[in-house]
């Protein structure tokens, strides 16, 4: 990617500036990649975080030194036209700047910008291409199978079936033994302790003759649609399950609870 850009401007990808000259690698070409670096690096941590890098990809030689494998470093080279096009603005920006240290002669003409090609755009009214391109999306794998899926998601539908599976058994079988606790029964016997003193200290003659069932059933049950199950439940101090019943119309909560509720959906009184 470096080394082409620099080529392509008439640069010699070997003279270095930031980076010492090396027979091993060109100097300059590295110097233009730093600027996209921090792209590179997002790109890289970001395909860890998702997928765990696979033993086969490397191999450790003798010395100590890793070298990647031709699978992994095929899947890396897809990614190479985007390396590129980030680049190319950056080393049009380095050519042009050492195009302002030429002779006068040669300042008068235009340098040539064959990567980005915004000689053409500034000529046509376009923007220049910007030099803040966006890492690609890494490819994602599943996580427990490897095999490929769409972005976003860390399990393919087969794996993720069997793991939300067993996290509901799981979930289950804890839920039965919470409910068994000795917690759970002291709390489910000051419930029923509640529920029974409440309705011993109910009175009839506590509720308007013109809230009877049928009223309930046609004023005030649809209008519960409309009233969290929070709120339903914390007002009549039942449980978010009974007040899902309550809700649904499925139960007909006590006699006690009709004027609180009339009250709660705003019909209170309307044939008082």
């Amino acid at each position: 990617m470096g080394e082409n850009s620099t080529a392509a401007l008439g640069l010699d990808p070997g003279l270095g500036v930031l980076h010492v000259d090396s027979q091993a690698r060109d100097s300059f070409a590295c110097d233009v990649m730093e600027p996209i670096r921090p792209n590179v690096d997002a790109y890289v941590l970001k395909w860890i975080g998702r997928e765990t890098l696979r033993r086969e990809w490397f191999f450790e030689q003798r010395d100590g030194s890793c070298r990647l494998m031709g699978s992994f470093a095929v899947r890396l080279s897809e990614t190479a036209s985007t390396w590129g096009d980030a680049v190319a603005p950056v080393a049009e920006s380095i050519a042009r700047t050492l195009w302002a240290t030429t002779t006068k002669a040669s300042q008068q003409r235009r340098m040539a910008t064959r990567l980005t090609q915004d000689n053409r755009r500034e000529a046509r009214g376009r923007p220049p291409v910007s030099k803040h391109t966006p890492p690609p999306e890494p490819e994602s794998f599943c996580k427990n199978c490897g095999v490929q899926i769409i972005q976003g998601r860390s399990y393919c539908a087969h794996c993720s079936r069997e793991i939300t599976t067993a996290g509901l058994i799981n979930a289950a079988r804890r839920g039965r033994i919470a409910a068994q606790s000795e917690q759970a029964q002291a709390f489910r016997a000051e419930a029923q302790r509640r529920h029974h003193a409440a309705k011993a200290a109910w009175k009839a003659s506590d509720l308007p003759t013109w809230l009877n069932e049928e009223f309930y059933r046609r004023e005030v049950q649809p209008r519960l649609k409309g009233i969290t199950l929070s709120v339903l439940a914390s007002t009549l101090g039942v449980s978010i399950t009974y007040a899902v019943h309550i809700r649904s119309g499925r139960r007909v909560p006590h006699l006690r609870h009709w004027k609180t509720l009339a009250k709660l959906v705003g019909v209170s009184g309307i044939r008082g």
